[in-house]
């Protein structure tokens, strides 16, 4: 059975919108080395539709030979959930079928490697209330954005989790792990 991870970048008030437009200031080698540590540690990849129209637009036109991000991310499995799209032509991309709930948790039931989301956070919301999220990993920025969606919005279900791994950068950003507590 996969495992699924989800990554955020995420501010002091749990905003998780945007975060191009709050995060870079941040962003350092501590953090570009995690995220490369993230991405290499996974199989496949979840995307929402936005994010997967975002990536899309921007990964395969990266030099492979010069960002090994773009080279992992490109060659990677992607699979979307969505309910508008009707084919992904990114390569290595496909498009799940149906409810996302139902077709992520068919996902992981047949396979057996390490599947990472990062952003779409309407989907990860929807997949943690159905138990499907095995770790959450969240980048915790030093910063008060005041707008946009969070990650736990009100009326998100109690979920108590256990701390597993954390590390803080020299920028102040908290690389926090969390699995489900027992």
């Amino acid at each position: 059975m996969s495992t699924l991870s989800a990554s955020f970048f995420i501010s002091l008030d749990g905003v998780v919108e945007a975060p191009e437009t709050w995060h870079f200031p941040y962003f350092n080698d501590e953090m570009a080395a995690a995220v490369q540590r993230s991405i290499a540690s996974s199989d496949a990849f979840l995307l929402g539709r936005r994010t997967y129209e975002e990536w899309a637009a921007y990964w395969p036109e990266q030099d492979s030979a010069q960002n090994p991000l773009a080279a992992a991310l490109n060659a990677m499995p992607k699979f979307v959930a969505s309910r508008s799209l009707t084919h992904a032509d990114w390569q290595n991309s496909t498009v799940l079928e149906g409810d996302a709930v139902e077709a992520v948790s068919d996902l992981k039931r047949r396979g057996d490697g390490a599947i990472s989301i990062s952003g779409s956070a309407g989907l990860v919301r929807s997949l943690l209330d159905a138990d499907l999220v095995d770790e959450l990993r969240l980048m915790v920025h030093p910063v008060v954005v005041g707008r946009g969606a969070r990650l736990f919005g009100d009326g998100s279900s109690r979920r108590p989790l256990e701390l597993v791994e954390s590390q803080t950068f020299a920028t102040g950003v908290l690389n926090l792990t969390y699995r489900a507590a027992a």
